[in-house]
């Protein structure tokens, strides 16, 4: 039981601030964001409003608004509720689905995508209630697969506005361009600079659609209040001939900065949105390899930033891993006697590589021995095939895992082997692809994993878009049998194995991890995000799975369960940030009373802090 003393003092620290609801009828603390339900100051009227995607509710203005924001006799006169507008549009939005097209060019998918972005320029408020109350569906439109798509056919589809571009033009710009945008308050930033977008490549300008997309998941899943999100475009040129050729591309058409006047202007970018917005959060999203490690590392100790490429995905892969050793019955304990073999060396696979062997030498005993016994657990494999020391050039952040040249001579492999030879000789408990080479996991590769040591091997195609993935689940499940663990990047449909039986296709998505470690870092006050944050958030994941899922082959969730799964995750982070004696608070809680809080408590505080899709009252204020 919580000392009562303490919960007195803490609860009249939280009445002194206004953020405690003592009207709760069960008695239990009830904190709330400043937005709460409180109304709403607008500086517009009439059609202003109306035009305006934050405050605009449509026809669910009741008659009082309409009267005191000037709008009767603007809209319809039967005030709707959101419910109503929801059903309404979703009747729409199925018609549509069925008749929007631009041409034979435009997917099925991105006409959804269309759809869904025009009701997103006029009422955010109604979007993200939409989205929200159909994730599961909608999440694959607003983010990975479609997302590539819209990426690629962005010019052609930019119709409205929307996060910020800095350009190589703007530089010495920058520290007054971020007063242009309105919002005095940013608690989450998505950037990219477009050179590596998903599996596609450089799509330059046109890479801002990920960003958008990474903070829609940011709002339906972790809460965060969509007025204070900002994706941004930084735009240093683009190496795409097509787009360099391209008339109606948006972007600067000349070949991308490198070296040091790279640099300055990813430094210059960060120090402006720090000086405006100090408590922000950045992620770094699809840069290239080249530059993913050494922008973290030059960032992360000084910066509240995070590489989703590079940590997120080695956190959803990492909890996959550890739940593969959950589904063959063993204790998570015996992960560090898991052999791996890894397609792919680029910033996910390292940075995959980099977590899995931290946390097996975490497991060991965490020395120095440990750390090097871990790394004896990989096999990586790039488009040169297997790396080992004997190789002429070998990059630095791949160099820790090459295999010494008497090691892989005794396991009849030589420098260079292809994937089946290595699969073939290695018999791994789990072949995992961050290759980006659709198909990569072939017939043959797939024959050589029927002779794994693992009673039940796991195989995770993780790259994205589907038409990356290294494997589909129904080749898997057929060639190399009914009892393996699949996780794919993408999401596929489980496989009918016959007889009732269902080969469970487990997505690793990095919506499971991203947002929770955004929303758990800003509620912490955290000023840095740890390795100690990131590997709670991976383990969080791990453990999310019942055993008797666990065991039927599910080692991922349900995307419906997203915002449970990333209330979860966020108070892992908040817990794991008090530990490191990182947490410095948020708002209403200092560092002092978030320590006191248990982990119900956190649960609340955090639960409480996520921004809802309900219409707010509108009080007009002239400027």
């Amino acid at each position: 039981m919580v000392n009562f003393s303490r919960q007195l003092g803490i609860w009249k620290a939280l009445l002194k601030r206004g953020s405690l609801n003592p009207a709760a009828s069960n008695g239990a603390r009830c904190f709330t964001t400043m937005d709460g339900q409180r109304p709403t100051i607008v500086h517009k009227r009439s059609l202003d409003i109306l035009h305006d995607p934050w405050f605009n509710k449509g026809t669910a203005f009741s008659m009082t608004e309409r009267d005191r924001l000037h709008l009767r006799g603007l809209l319809p006169p039967n005030v709707m509720t959101s419910e109503q507008q929801i059903l309404r549009f979703m009747a729409d939005l199925k018609r549509l689905e069925r008749t929007a097209r631009d041409g034979p060019a435009d997917p099925y998918n991105v006409a959804k995508w269309r759809i869904l972005n025009r009701l997103h320029d006029r009422n955010e408020t109604m979007y993200y209630k939409v989205l929200m109350e159909n994730i599961e569906e909608y999440a694959p439109i607003v983010y990975t697969p479609t997302v590539g798509l819209v990426c690629q056919k962005y010019s052609g589809l930019f119709r409205r506005p929307r996060g910020m571009y800095f350009s190589a033009d703007d530089r010495g710009e920058m520290m007054s361009m971020v007063y242009n945008w309105p919002a005095e308050q940013v608690d989450m930033i998505v950037v990219t600079d477009g050179s590596r977008i998903l599996g596609l490549g450089d799509l330059g300008v046109q890479g801002i659609g990920i960003a958008i997309g990474k903070l829609d998941l940011y709002v339906a899943a972790a809460g965060i209040n969509p007025q204070r999100v900002l994706p941004v475009m930084i735009d240093v040129g683009t190496n795409n001939d097509a787009l360099l050729k391209d008339r109606m591309y948006l972007g600067l058409q000349q070949h991308r900065l490198d070296g040091d006047d790279y640099v300055s202007v990813i430094d210059e970018f960060m120090q402006a949105v720090f000086t405006r917005w100090p408590n922000v959060i950045v992620q770094f999203e699809d840069f290239q390899s080249k530059w993913a490690f050494k922008l973290l590392q030059r960032y992360r100790n000084i910066y509240r930033m995070f590489n989703d490429d590079v940590q997120g995905t080695a956190g959803v892969a990492l909890a996959g891993l550890l739940g593969a050793v959950r589904a063959q019955g063993r204790p998570m304990i015996d992960f560090p006697k898991m052999k791996i073999v890894v397609a792919g060396a680029g910033s996910a696979g390292i940075g995959v590589l980099n977590a899995a062997r931290k946390t097996m030498a975490r497991m060991l005993g965490d020395t120095e021995v440990a750390f090097e016994s871990a790394r004896s657990q990989f096999w990586v494999v790039d488009a040169n095939g297997l790396i080992t020391e004997g190789r002429e050039y070998i990059d630095p952040d791949a160099r820790p895992f090459a295999r010494k040249v008497n090691e892989t001579e005794r396991q009849g492999l030589t420098e260079g082997a292809n994937l089946a030879d290595v699969v073939r000789k290695v018999k791994p408990d789990v072949l995992l692809g961050l290759s980006a080479v659709g198909g990569l996991f072939s017939k043959e590769v797939l024959e050589a994993l029927k002779d794994s040591t693992s009673t039940r091997p796991a195989i995770f195609p993780m790259s994205n878009p589907t038409r990356n993935a290294e494997c589909t689940p129904k080749e898997a499940f057929s060639i190399v049998g009914e009892n393996i663990i699949f996780g794919s990047g993408s999401p596929f449909n489980n496989v009918d194995l016959g007889n009732g039986r269902v080969g469970h296709c487990n997505q690793a998505n990095n919506m499971f991890l991203f947002p929770g470690i955004g929303l758990g870092t800003l509620l912490s006050g955290s000023k840095v995000i740890s390795d100690g944050m990131l590997q709670a958030a991976a383990e969080c994941l791990a453990a999310y799975m019942t055993e008797e899922e666990v065991l039927q082959g599910i080692i991922y969730p349900s995307i419906s369960r997203i915002r449970d799964i990333t209330t979860e995750v966020a108070v892992a982070v908040i817990k794991e940030a008090i530990v490191e004696d990182l947490a410095e608070g948020h708002r209403e809680i200092d560092a002092g009373e978030l320590q006191k809080l248990s982990e119900d408590e956190i649960r609340t505080f955090v639960t409480n802090n996520m921004w809802r899709p309900q219409y707010p009252t509108l009080i007009y204020k002239q400027d």
